[in-house]
Order: C-alpha cells, then structure tokens, then sequence
C-alpha cells in the first residue's frame, strides 16, 4: 500500500491527506458526465490513486463525488466536513481561516469564493487538529511502498569442510522493506518521482559455507594467516584459500642432508625413496608417517608439505632432505616452525 508525509512543503504530517489536481475550471467539471480533471488522492487509509481524463466520473454535483477512494475503508466517495471544524485557506499567497457548515471541500471553496485555476491543484491537508486547505499549481508528495526485501546468499569459509563441497547453514528468507518516494506535480502533470528514502528489510541472508580444507598445497602456496585454538592446534590459511589443520606446533632446528653424502643412500628408514619432502626425525618426538608443514620461524625459507619417514637425528632436531649438495650448504642450519598437520 502507499502512504503519505505532508504536502507542499509540510513535512510535519505524512498522513491523512486529501489531494485534488483540476485541469480545467471547477464549474466544467461539474458539468461534465466524464472527469475532464486529473485527481490526485491521498487519504486516511494509506493509499494514493491517481484517477485520469479518461475514466467514468460518478454523475454527483460537486467536485469530492468525482474522487474514486481505492482501497478504502468505507464506500463513500464524499469528503464532508463537520459543522464547527476550524478550517484554514491558504489561496495566492494568503491564509483565511473560516468555519465548516457540514458540508464537502468544494461547498466550502465555492462559499470562500476560491475557484482554482485550469493548472491548480487543492490540497486537503487533515491530519493535524485543525483542516488544512492548500490551492497551489505545483505539488510535493511523498508516496511509502512496501516492497519485497529479497534475500541474499552469504558465503563463508569452513575451514573444517573439505575443499569443494558445501553446504547451506542457514536457509534464505525473503521479508519486505519500506521505500519513500518523493513526488512532484507541475501544471497537471507527473514531472518527478524518485527515491529518497528506504529502511531496512527484514529478509533473512541464506547462509553457505564452502569447505577450504585441503590435503596439501602447492610448493608455491604461501601462508597469509595463522588461525590457534585453545588446545595447541589450529590452521593454515593460504594465498590459494585452501586450509591446513593442524595438532600442534613445534620449534625445531632444522638441518639439510641428500644422497651421496655422509653415507645416505636413497632410502628411508620407512622403506620410501627420500624425495624433496622427505625428512628425518626422532620418533619420539614427532612419530614417523606424520604430514607436516616446514617454514624458517624467520620467514626466509619455505620447504612447505613433508612427511616424517626417516630417522638418524636426536631431541628437538628435523633434517630436510634436498635434491643437491649446493642446496643443503644453503640452506646450512636454521630455527624452523613445524606444524604437525592431522
């Protein structure tokens, strides 16, 4: 339904109001067997209708029978006024304040001598204690609408959810919103209707969430973000979006080793063939077959994704395997971070 905010400039009161725009003189209108006028009206009942030339006009004798009520809460189609009630004019730039005699908005304009020109418009303002009567040839509304608030799907992270499935938390909801709509006559015609204002809507978001986690990342995959709980583990977020949980996080000295050299040969004590990746622990601190992530506790070197599948080191100690001999002597000794993947 639409609604109303006062006219021509009265933004005070936004209800109740009554609008007539003639585009001929009153008296022809009177006289006519079809509405000759453009009626604009606002009433009591939150509506707005817009009734034009060319619709059947009920064959009445003043001006308020020609006003078709749409929606409203009774049938009459007459706008009488109350004996007594106080009633102000304003009319050419002037106010005139005069009191009703039982009797219809035009008896009143025509006992008061006011007949609007072709283009002008009568407003009919009651919504505050006193009636307002306004003949003016430009007009200000503002029309509310209720229209459906759709909802929206928000998509979110699990890094919990294994990567490329997902699903829905949270089902959508459509509600509505109120919108506000400034509109403007001029001589008789619509010259401006734009929104100005709209609350908030009641829809309620779908929520999915797509899983993130992932069995391993590429050697090029760097972490932007490191996620703890409270127990030790935690996880991983990369550049990628994929995600690695882990179980806990040990600060480690690292070393390097490769074939060829000190005796190493080319497989493990787990019966693998050693492989960037592969690397030698004690079993008592990290057990063999664990996956893990390596990275220097500085940041300088990523060795990423490994597994423990050899031994041969003692205590808080890891030694990273290397394709080359030049590899190993570059990277030398250092403190490296190593999460312990579940």
């Amino acid at each position: 339904m639409l609604s109303n905010k006062r006219l021509m400039g009265k933004a005070s009161h936004r209800s109740l109001v009554l609008t007539t725009m003639t585009t001929v003189l009153l008296c022809s209108v009177l006289m006519t067997g079809k509405a000759d006028a453009l009626y604009i009206l606002t009433g009591t009942n939150d509506s707005a209708v817009v009734f034009d030339s060319g619709a059947e006009a009920p064959e009445l004798s003043d001006l308020s029978s020609r006003l078709v009520v749409v929606g409203a809460d009774s049938d009459k189609t007459d706008l009488t006024l109350k004996a007594g009630e106080k009633v102000t004019i304003s009319y050419e730039g002037e106010e005139k304040t005069v009191t009703s005699r039982n009797e219809t908005i035009s008896a009143l304009l025509s006992r008061s001598h006011i007949v609007p020109s072709p283009l002008e418009m009568v407003q009919v303002d009651v919504s505050g204690e006193d009636l307002e009567i306004t003949v003016a040839s430009d007009l200000t509304f503002y029309e509310t609408e209720t229209a459906v608030d759709s909802y929206e799907v928000v998509r979110q992270a699990n890094p919990n959810l294994a990567k490329g499935t997902e699903k829905v938390v949270q089902a959508g909801k459509d509600g509505t919103k109120t919108q506000t709509y400034e509109v403007i006559y001029a001589n008789g015609q619509m010259v401006s209707r734009q929104l100005v204002e709209e609350s908030e809507g009641t829809a309620v978001d779908q929520i999915v969430e797509y899983g993130t986690k992932a069995a391993t990342v590429t050697s090029s995959d760097r972490i932007t973000k490191v996620s703890a709980n409270g127990n030790g583990g935690g996880y991983l977020t990369f550049t990628s979006g994929a995600t690695l949980s882990y179980s806990k996080v040990l600060n480690m000295s690292a070393t390097a080793y490769t074939t060829g050299y000190d005796g190493v040969g080319t497989i493990t004590a787990t019966g693998t063939t050693v492989r960037h990746g592969t690397v030698a622990v004690d079993p008592k601190v990290i057990p063999l077959g664990s996956r893990l992530y390596i990275v220097a506790s500085n940041g300088s070197v990523v060795y990423g994704m490994a597994v423990a599948e050899d031994t041969g080191v003692r205590g808080n100690r890891i030694d990273l395997y290397h394709d080359t001999y030049n590899q190993c002597i570059n990277f030398g000794r250092r403190d490296c971070t190593v999460y312990v993947l579940n």
